[in-house]
């Protein structure tokens, strides 16, 4: 770790005041902390849930744990919620539809409003908005339901090559995720991802590190949060090593070149504003070996909140601890209208 916090990243402009000042808890009202849910990433959902609950509790929120896959959203209304703190993952957490079903309760929550979570979630839809905005993202090839012939992925090698990535569009976590490096391997890598999600991506593979930078805020004002560049095993950065394993390294700081970590920011940044999320988010990258070029591979809109996690590690490198994170991400809860 660093002798001294680095300052969040505000491009164009100075940094912004952080970390932020104390939240009054009493302020906060009877809070939901939603965890679990029903998708794939319901395990991590659960994890995420717990600290948040944990450190919220710990300062003095009146915190409550809700997992929707047990209980209807409507309960929120009913038992008198002020807010939601959602720690949902994947699919009916992070894709706008608990934040539609908010809206129409009036229950201001964390993080990305319906239209920005409903997007980020789609990493197609994701990528057509950074190549409009003009931001870096490697090749893809989109694979709509049923269109995995042998023709089809013939011309998915001709146009990326080998090796490349093949995942499911609309999950997270690193589920249904595959590294093709042979031909013949491509037709179960697409029917792994197709498992989980009726669209395919197939993306070209870019050699380099793995980066990730957290973001908070909105608009103008959003920040983004220190850099941490990720060291896989050998055995790659798959959901096993995310989650359960210590074999992974987080470096934050990150020890790249200053130069290379503010374009990283910049990326995150201009991915967050164009995609409209507001609270907090976390862009993935890699920095291409051959010429340290960035690219830009998702955002996420609802990020973990495990021990393993990477935005409360960036968020300690600026100087604001876990619980301190957590009651300023309940602080921001809002709604879209």
């Amino acid at each position: 770790m660093s002798a001294a916090p680095q300052d969040p990243v505000r491009a164009d402009s100075p940094a912004a005041t952080f970390p932020p000042p104390p939240v009054d808890p009493a302020a906060l009202g009877k809070v939901a902390v939603l965890f679990g849910g029903s998708s794939a990433e319901r395990e991590i959902s659960l994890m995420s849930g717990g600290g948040v609950l944990s450190a919220l509790r710990g300062r003095g929120v009146d915190a409550h744990g809700f997992d929707p896959a047990d209980r209807p959203l409507d309960e929120l209304k009913r038992a008198g919620y002020d807010r939601a703190f959602i720690a949902l993952h994947g699919r009916h957490g992070e894709d706008g539809c608990v934040q539609g079903a908010l809206e129409l309760l009036g229950i201001p929550y964390t993080g990305s409003g319906v239209m920005a979570s409903a997007i980020a979630m789609d990493k197609v839809m994701t990528k057509r908005i950074f190549l409009a905005e003009g931001l870096s993202t490697p090749a893809h090839v989109h694979l709509r339901a049923g269109d995995h012939g042998p023709a089809r992925l013939a011309e998915v090698l001709a146009q990326l090559g080998l090796p490349l990535i093949v995942k499911p569009p609309r999950e997270g976590s690193s589920i249904g995720v595959s590294k093709v490096s042979r031909a013949e391997d491509l037709p179960a890598a697409v029917a792994l991802a197709a498992k989980y999600d009726p669209d395919v991506l197939c993306e070209a593979f870019i050699d380099g590190e793995e980066v990730t930078c957290p973001v908070l805020g909105a608009g103008d004002s959003a920040h983004a949060l220190p850099v941490i560049r990720i060291v896989p095993p050998e055995a790659g950065y798959d959901y096993k090593n995310k989650y359960f394993t210590d074999e992974v390294r987080y470096l934050c700081p990150s020890g790249l070149p200053a130069a290379e970590e503010r374009e990283i920011q910049r990326l995150a940044l201009g991915a967050y504003r164009a995609l409209g999320c507001r609270g907090w988010g976390r862009a993935d990258l890699m920095v291409r070996r051959s010429d340290r070029k960035v690219f830009l591979l998702e955002m996420n809109t609802s990020p973990g909140m495990t021990g393993h996690s990477l935005v409360p590690m960036s968020a300690r490198e600026a100087g604001m601890s876990y619980e301190a994170l957590c009651s300023h991400l309940l602080a921001q809860a809002a709604l879209d209208a």
